[in-house]
């Protein structure tokens, strides 16, 4: 039973170097520019993807918080009007599909919401992410599996017994399922990442994915060798700049180490079959003293 997808023109699975997602998301606090220079960095740094997000304010704000008052660096704003001011439109999503397309590189958004899915239909990007926060919305999830993308499904927040209900709802065609703990940033004690592995043994002709809130770059190295065949993690320039996200985000310069630490990591888990490698024939003709007679 092959586990693997297609994404764009990658196909992303078992035997297939992990499909590394940089997730831009709302890092860019409104500012078309900062979009592109955190593109420019996610294209040095040799990621697979760039991500967004996608909501539509009033919907996706609970009513209850929509007139709570917050400190922004638009000033003492609503936080309904906060999430406008976060959002992007038409105007800014063609120039973000013009960018992409100029740079090389695909990119894809996490919906929040049906009006969302509807919108993001007028662009050719290659799969649609469902964000932990919505994995119990299955209205959502029908909708999103109705346009025929590949799905990306986060799994942060939900129990083993949602997410085989969201799954179940999808259906296992065209499905990455991502493990994750949605805490901004997220303990060393809490990334369970040996829940790559029970996700592995749960859905196994699924590929299964790791999206990571940690501070450091380690646990997504360990998470590919856990047999993650995707990383998504936060980008941002600077992770002091205003906003819930950036603390648990990577800059730039560590964006390409985890690239890297990806990278080996693959090329350093090999095949799993014993041999001598040519590059020990001097170690062994200098150091063993006992060879072996040639067995009959």
């Amino acid at each position: 039973m092959s586990r693997e997808i297609k994404i764009g023109n990658r196909l992303v699975g078992d035997g297939h170097p992990a499909f590394i997602i940089a997730e831009i998301g709302i890092n860019h606090n409104g500012d078309l520019e900062i979009a592109k220079q955190m593109i420019d960095a996610a294209v040095h740094a040799g990621v697979d993807a760039v991500k967004f997000q996608k909501r539509t304010p009033e919907i996706c704000t609970p009513p209850e918080q929509q007139k709570q008052m917050r400190e922004t660096p638009w000033g003492y704003i609503t936080y309904l009007e906060y999430r406008r001011k976060v959002e992007f439109g038409e105007a800014e999503y063609r120039e973000i599909d013009r960018y992409c397309r100029l740079k090389g590189i695909p990119w894809l958004v996490s919906v929040w919401d049906e009006p969302s899915v509807d919108f993001m239909e007028q662009f050719e990007t290659p799969a649609y992410k469902i964000p932990s926060a919505s994995l119990t919305d299955h209205n959502l999830l029908r909708y999103v599996r109705r346009t025929g993308k590949p799905v990306v499904l986060s799994t942060g927040m939900s129990t083993m017994e949602q997410i085989h209900r969201a799954v179940e709802v999808l259906g296992r065609h065209d499905l990455v399922v991502m493990h994750c703990t949605s805490t901004y940033p997220c303990e060393p004690d809490e990334l369970n990442l040996r829940m790559i592995e029970t996700l592995r043994r749960e859905f196994p002709e699924t590929p299964i994915g790791y999206s990571g809130h940690e501070v450091g770059l380690v646990p997504s190295a360990v998470a590919v060798a856990l047999g993650a065949c995707m990383v998504e993690r936060h980008l941002t320039l600077d992770r002091a700049m205003w906003g819930s996200d950036q603390a648990a985000s990577v800059e730039p310069g560590g964006f390409e180490r985890l690239v890297k630490y990806i990278r080996v990591t693959e090329a350093a888990l090999g095949d799993g079959v014993k041999r001598v490698y040519e590059s020990e024939l001097p170690s062994l003709r200098k150091l063993r003293r006992v060879i072996p007679e040639a067995e009959d």
